[in-house]
């Protein structure tokens, strides 16, 4: 009975996990472009989609921003960490404490903050000021995620390098950075998902004419979505699944036993 019970919790969790992408799966291949019934299957809205310039250029414009701001703050946010931990505990936890504040900040409050600070600075609302904006709240998730292995590196090794005549930036890449690699990677692709799913502070920085996909699915919100947006929001599911299908089927690397 226990394990019964047990498969109908967890088939509801899926079914209220997945029957909203199902729904929307569905609806791209409707041929009518209502949603209260079904007209038909068709693929018309897959060819259309890639004639729709504005979602297009929104998509492109999606991309882009995520990974430079990503890169700009897996930057930033490793150049950060090696300043802290450098620091005094005290002063190192106090700049922590700093750089958690806006992930624990609201971000309506972080949008109407970036837009209030680039008004006063006399900038041009676009797409720098949307880069710049993914850019800094970017920059706490790597420092989170980069912080805790820094923490455990052993500075006798990158002093070592030194001692034997390594200048400090080769030695930082040839003995600190392999430690660190990891972690940045997983930095990176938190800012970047970070960055592709925002909407709040892109709409309080973005400009006139400037579109990302969450901003330009809420415009269509209101005049009603287009049947090209289901096709669009299919594909980028079904290239997520495929992403995260070949991640798991890729083979451990084998750890080879030090002699």
């Amino acid at each position: 009975m226990k394990h019964t019970l047990r498969k109908i919790y967890i088939g509801l969790i899926f079914l209220f996990l997945y029957a909203p992408i199902l729904t929307l799966i569905a609806l791209s291949f409707n041929k009518s472009k209502t949603r209260a019934k079904w007209g038909g299957f068709t693929v018309k809205w897959y060819l259309s989609m890639f004639d729709n310039r504005a979602i297009l250029q929104a998509l492109s414009n999606t991309i882009l921003i995520a990974l430079l701001s990503s890169l700009a703050a897996t930057v930033i946010g490793t150049a950060a960490c090696l300043a802290m931990q450098a620091m005094k505990r005290r002063t190192r936890a106090v700049f922590m404490g700093i750089t958690n504040i806006p992930m624990l900040n609201a971000d309506i409050v972080t949008g109407i903050s970036l837009m209030l600070l680039f008004i006063t600075l006399g900038l041009r609302f676009g797409f720098m000021t949307i880069l710049l904006s993914h850019i800094t709240f970017n920059i706490p998730y790597v420092i989170l995620s980069v912080m805790p292995r820094m923490r455990q590196l052993n500075p006798s090794v990158y002093e070592a390098a030194l001692d034997l005549g390594a200048s400090p930036v080769y030695a930082f890449f040839k003995v600190v950075f392999p430690d660190l690699l990891p972690s940045i990677l997983s930095g990176f692709l938190m800012a970047f998902t970070m960055s592709l799913d925002d909407f709040i502070i892109t709409h309080f920085t973005k400009g006139p004419g400037v579109d990302t996909l969450s901003t330009k699915i809420y415009t269509e919100v209101k005049k009603g979505i287009k049947p090209e947006m289901y096709a669009l929001s299919t594909l980028i599911f079904a290239v997520v699944l495929i992403l995260l299908f070949l991640v798991n089927r890729m083979p451990p690397e084998k750890k080879k036993e030090k002699a």
